[in-house]
């Protein structure tokens, strides 16, 4: 479970796509859909980086 009272990094570093909040707000900041994040999530981990540096190929 995501603890919402612990802000900054490491947790604002991670996609945790079992929350529906951060699904939204990572989709939308990438703009990608909900389904081609948790596709990145499941092939490059949960680092914000990796994942952004895979939507971007």
């Amino acid at each position: 479970m995501d603890n919402k009272a612990k802000t900054g990094s490491p947790d604002s570093d991670l996609i945790n796509v079992s929350e529906d909040y951060e699904v939204q707000y990572w989709s939308k900041k990438f703009g990608v859909s909900a389904e081609q994040l948790k596709t990145a999530v499941k092939a490059v981990g949960n680092s914000a980086k990796a994942v952004g540096k895979h939507l971007k190929k």
